[in-house]
């Protein structure tokens, strides 16, 4: 027990022997650990939050879709999915290129030459969203037999939308051309739709 011979005199620091002392140096590591632990524990409980925001596999398989070139003969197209849309992948034949080619860029709502709307090297291979521009439907051409439209290329059933071998919107109250969607070429007969 402590004594009144023991307590310290107002103003003086207590020396290291006596029992009301406290380690500085501890304490700190107390704190230090303290927030250490405090923070180890936010970042285990905030890392399954982060991770489900994420895509899954599946989401990622559908980010790009592959289509062989090879079974597509001049004049033919076929219709895929890409991110649950048609995609619409023709092989225009040579006249379907110069009809593309002769029409004026001044007469053209949404103004693109078919070089633009293709890549180089592969002006014959169209590839577009089939999606019409004005309210989403599905344009009809892309199958043997379905009506084209004045122009050879998409006509749209649900309000008269018109587009031409480019796919360029021609007539109708669609805006703007069907969407060229971001693809390139892996070999001369396979592409890659999406990144």
């Amino acid at each position: 027990m402590a004594t009144a011979d023991d307590a310290i005199p107002p103003g003086e620091a207590p020396g290291p022997y006596h029992e009301d002392v406290h380690d500085p140096r501890r304490r700190d590591f107390l704190n230090i650990a303290a927030v250490s632990f405090a923070g180890a524990g936010a970042v285990v409980a905030i890392l399954p939050l982060i991770n489900q925001m994420s895509p899954s596999a599946d989401v990622l398989a559908l980010s790009t879709t592959d289509v062989d070139l090879s079974k597509i003969g001049k004049g033919q197209a076929v219709t895929t999915s890409y991110r649950s849309q048609p995609l619409f992948v023709r092989n225009l034949l040579p006249k379907e290129i110069a009809e593309a080619d002769a029409v004026p860029l001044s007469d053209l709502r949404d103004p693109q030459t078919l070089e633009e709307r293709t890549k180089e090297g592969h002006k014959d291979w169209l590839i577009v969203i089939g999606v019409c521009t004005h309210l989403g439907c599905v344009p009809l051409g892309n199958k043997e037999g379905e009506p084209r439209g004045e122009f050879g290329g998409y006509f749209c059933p649900c309000h008269g939308s018109q587009y031409d071998t480019a796919a360029r919107i021609r007539k109708g109250p669609a805006p703007r051309n069907l969407v060229v969607p971001d693809y390139k070429f892996n070999t001369p007969t396979t592409i890659t739709v999406g990144s």
